[in-house]
């Protein structure tokens, strides 16, 4: 039996590789080859499944009417609340004078649905006066509260999660906003410096413009003191320009202001011919030495140290 069994597991195998062999060259064969040794019976089974035909549709119509009756209730209508009724009449049609022969392009989608709306509008029309002969009331009265489809826990948590999710919009925007507004801080900032460059270059500009006596105007200094529209003190006096002493405009006529010195002193035509300070006592020394004098020509002059002390003591 050990024998048998073996040499049927042998045959088996050898089998199973000469299927394997098979399917192989069969696959590589076109549809045409594969027919005519499926006719032959060069096939085996396994490679190829047989379909069963399709069933046949029995249009049992005794059977259909069997099953409806043995639906059908005699029930009365409040319980059924079923209708079948033409649509209603056409308003708009009959008043432009369009004539209507009932049929309905189903192409149109406008058209079709006004069918359906003066199909359910037919019904109402229908409905309404049965339902008042079966005392059922068809309007809500003013203190009817319905009874809601989901419970008070589910629409607290809907009520939390539109709350969450309005708050992340808002948080979102906010967040947005100072983006916004820190990039628009940066902008002015930037201008800012920029604008404190130029006027401290324009400033330097000026100093040493005055420095090298190419101007006498000391404006720069000023800086924005000056009152505008914009100042909160409102509108005020122009700011008086006090120029330099009586000291150091005579400083400055005799040893100049920083610019070209040599050949200041020189005379010119206009200066020679210049005579408006001209003094005869002074030319021709008939004003003697300068000083004031007192009555009879003598000079008066100063106390000595010690005397100067007595008259102080006597005070």
């Amino acid at each position: 039996m050990v024998v048998d069994s073996s040499r049927a597991m042998e045959s088996s195998e050898d089998e199973a590789l000469l299927g394997e062999e098979s399917e192989e060259e069969y696959s590589e064969l076109s549809d045409g080859e594969l027919q005519e040794a499926f006719s032959k019976g060069l096939l085996k089974p396994g490679m190829n499944v047989q379909v069963d035909k399709r069933r046949a549709c029995v249009n049992n119509v005794e059977g259909l009417k069997q099953c409806l009756a043995d639906l059908r209730k005699d029930l009365p209508w409040v319980e059924r609340l079923d209708l079948t009724n033409l649509p209603a009449e056409d308003i708009l049609a009959k008043v432009e004078g369009k004539v209507s022969n009932g049929q309905v392009d189903a192409d149109d989608d406008f058209q079709r649905e006004m069918f359906f709306y003066r199909q359910a509008q037919g019904a109402v029309l229908e409905g309404l006066p049965l339902l008042s002969e079966h005392n059922i009331p068809t309007k809500r009265p003013e203190d009817y509260f319905a009874e809601m489809a989901k419970s008070d826990q589910h629409m607290q948590k809907i009520r939390k999660k539109l709350i969450s999710k309005q708050l992340i919009l808002e948080k979102s925007e906010k967040a947005k906003k100072l983006r916004e507004q820190r990039k628009f801080g940066k902008k002015v900032q930037v201008e800012v410096i920029q604008k404190r460059q130029k006027e401290k270059k324009a400033m330097m500009s000026a100093v040493k413009k005055y420095q090298k006596g190419m101007t006498d105007k000391l404006d720069f200094l000023e800086g924005d003191k000056k009152p505008g529209k914009g100042s909160s003190e409102g509108p005020k006096k122009a700011v008086t320009k006090k120029g330099p002493n009586a000291k150091r405009k005579y400083k400055d006529k005799k040893f100049g202001f920083g610019g070209k010195k040599s050949g200041q002193k020189w005379n010119t035509k206009e200066s020679f011919n210049d005579v408006s300070g001209f003094r005869a006592k002074v030319a021709h020394a008939k004003g003697g030495m300068g000083g004031k004098k007192g009555k009879g020509g003598k000079q008066n002059k100063r106390p000595g140290k010690s005397v100067r002390r007595k008259m102080k003591g006597r005070s």
